[in-house]
């Protein structure tokens, strides 16, 4: 296997991160509590926010900055039109890497996201959204100060044990016969 075909491998671990913390600003819009959200002020608030389509992130992993390991993080605003696709000469950096080369890759990547579009009151509408994109090498250290795997990982925990149902017990039963321990010899 070359290196080049373990860079979708590696962005696409990056782009599910990328799609958690999407939903993740998503969710935080509609709190309503007054705070920054990741919509302009200037515009209608949606009754639903645009979900991305795409089953694959776009965004590719420079080979360079792969073979050395090199990671970070870039924010784009992106204009998603009332037809649910990114408008290109909008997206902008509006947090970079400090890497011009990660913050190139995060533009590129944007120009084929898909959304179903944000709706007011079931009519589609243009909305500008902010998007994270996170570069991360499976093999690299966390940056100093990342949390977002931690983050993404104890959300799915908790989300996960919230929706296990637990099953019932009768007390009853479990004060009358003692539990007993089988002990397994191996052969």
């Amino acid at each position: 296997m070359t290196n080049d075909e373990s860079i979708p491998i590696a962005s696409r671990w990056t782009a599910v991160v990328a799609s958690v913390a999407l939903f993740a600003l998503i969710a935080a819009c509609s709190k309503g509590d007054g705070t920054k959200t990741a919509f302009d002020a200037g515009m209608a608030r949606p009754d639903t926010y645009p979900i991305m389509l795409n089953k694959d992130m776009p965004f590719r992993y420079p080979p360079a900055l792969y073979a050395e390991k090199v990671q970070g993080n870039v924010t784009l605003r992106l204009y998603v039109d009332k037809d649910g696709l990114v408008v290109d000469d909008s997206t902008r950096v509006i947090e970079s890497s400090k890497i011009p080369t990660l913050d190139s890759a995060a533009i590129k990547g944007s120009r084929e996201l898909k959304f179903e579009p944000a709706k007011l009151r079931g009519t589609p509408m243009p909305v500008s959204i902010l998007f994270p994109v996170y570069f991360r090498h499976p093999d690299a250290p966390p940056p100093p100060g990342d949390s977002i795997l931690k983050k993404t990982a104890a959300a799915v925990a908790d989300s996960t044990a919230k929706a296990t149902p637990k099953p019932a017990v009768d007390s009853s039963a479990a004060k009358k016969s003692p539990s007993k321990t089988i002990k397994h010899k191996r052969n």
